[in-house]
């Protein structure tokens, strides 16, 4: 998340501001050499790409904020965001792709630069690379298991994190449950909230509110990212010179990049990227095999898809977009369940030849997962539409209510998992609505627009 801010800031900004702005901010950042001796590296493809990491480094935050956030405890020193970020060749699309922390990774042979120890390739997960080698060992082993040249090479911490998202006023965030973790002290009710720096990395780092662990905390950081790039795009802030400055030089303060990352670069990526908005982003995370994948001293990893994860970094080496092209989709309601887990039985209740039908396909057009049988029921017509539903499974009820504005609950127990809609005479039509999580669990590709606040 704190690497995201570096790129939505740096390059989204570099586009509307002055050469000597952008050129006096080029100062501030500390150099790392990750690319030192390397040597059998992936052949160059077409594009940029990124490795953007995020430290746990926590040196500049005050006590009272270490407590009031959860921030207690000595850091690792490894890396506990890692994003892969591809910029098209046309500077028209960025492919963001979350590489879980956990994956299970070798490390390739290399020296300690601290202890001047030799090590021999061996297996660890992928966020003690940073450990054990720091930014070079990191890019090595990235590049080793992704056949990806990477470019250039951003990391922060922290403290970056929290004071950017407070310089840009906060970032909207939309929840359709409530979201608890008693780890980081995240604690968000249903709905619309506007979150500061503390609270930002509260939400960006907990990772105990469902059973998704690791894999659902990457996908709430990828739609903070896209949060985060539709406020830094919306606002204005990156047209003005002076909160850009304000904005850019308190990111600054603690983070590191390659040499070949500066003033040239930011204003290039800036000229071509003026058009950039949430839409303009996909994101994914790389596929991975089943649950956990134990292995001696590391304890429970993740194993990546082969042919899935192969396919994925070879779209990005070839400049293609992850996201398949879709039309321009109206804004949605949010909702606690995803529709496609949804299934549907329509009745129609009214006199009105084709109006189940109609009904039928505009479920499925919103994601339902609709039967196509359409019945008619018989009887008197009914005025107002209601849903008959099993308690047990109340949630997929109020989620299909909120697609039906106006419709009635009515608990059936023992139906099943299948709802039944009886349309009235007062049907208005159906209200488009989407999850949070959309795709409950499994990893696909979505753009910056599908998963903002509507």
């Amino acid at each position: 998340m704190r690497v995201a801010t570096t790129l939505s800031v740096l390059v989204l900004g570099a586009g509307g501001i002055g050469h000597a702005v952008v050129t006096s901010l080029d100062t501030g950042i500390s150099r790392v050499d990750p690319f030192k001796d390397m040597k059998n590296r992936p052949e160059a493809g077409h594009g940029m790409n990124l490795l953007l990491v995020g430290t746990d480094g926590r040196d500049k935050i005050t006590r009272e904020e270490k407590r009031k956030y959860r921030l207690g405890g000595a850091p690792c020193h490894c890396t506990d965001t890692i994003m892969l970020v591809h910029i098209s060749q046309d500077r028209e699309r960025a492919s963001v792709v979350s590489l879980p922390r956990d994956s299970y990774a070798e490390i390739p042979e290399h020296t300690d630069e601290t202890t001047g120890s030799h090590h021999g390739a061996h297996p660890v997960k992928l966020n003690a690379a940073y450990a054990e080698g720091g930014p070079a060992l990191t890019v090595r082993t990235v590049e080793q298991m992704t056949k990806v040249k990477i470019d250039h090479y951003l990391e922060v911490d922290f403290t970056s994190f929290m004071k950017t998202v407070d310089a840009l006023g906060g970032v909207e965030v939309c929840t359709a449950r409530r979201m608890k973790d008693s780890y980081t002290g995240l604690d968000l009710g249903i709905g619309t909230h506007k979150l500061g720096g503390g609270q930002a990395l509260q939400y960006v780092r907990s990772r105990h509110i469902d059973g998704a662990a690791d894999l659902g905390r990457m996908q709430r950081q990828q739609r903070f990212v896209a949060a985060l790039i539709n406020q830094a795009t919306s606002s204005g802030v990156l047209l003005n010179p002076v909160k850009f400055r304000e904005v850019a030089s308190t990111m600054l303060n603690s983070v590191r990049a390659d040499q070949g990352f500066g003033t040239e670069e930011m204003l290039a990526l800036g000229r071509a990227m003026r058009g950039f908005t949430a839409a303009s982003s996909e994101f994914t995370s790389v596929p991975v095999s089943g649950g956990g994948h134990p292995v001696k001293g590391l304890g429970s990893t993740l194993k990546w898809d082969e042919p899935k994860s192969s396919k994925l970094f070879r779209m990005l080496r070839e400049d293609k977009p992850l996201a398949p092209h879709r039309p321009q989709q109206p804004k949605a309601t949010l909702v606690d369940v995803s529709p496609r887990q949804i299934r549907v039985q329509v009745y129609n209740g009214t006199r009105t030849d084709g109006l189940g039908r109609k009904v039928d396909d505009a479920l499925r057009a919103t994601g339902f997962n609709t039967t196509r049988t359409p019945e008619s029921r018989a009887g008197a017509e009914v005025r107002r539409t209601y849903v008959r539903y099993d308690p047990r499974w109340d949630r997929s009820a109020r989620s299909l209510a909120a697609a039906l504005p106006g419709c009635e609950l009515r608990a059936v127990k023992r139906q099943g998992p299948t709802l039944k809609v009886t349309v009235g005479t007062r049907y208005k039509g159906v209200t488009p609505v989407r999850a949070e999580n959309a795709l409950e669990g499994e990893f696909g590709v979505v753009t910056g627009d599908q998963v903002v606040c509507p």
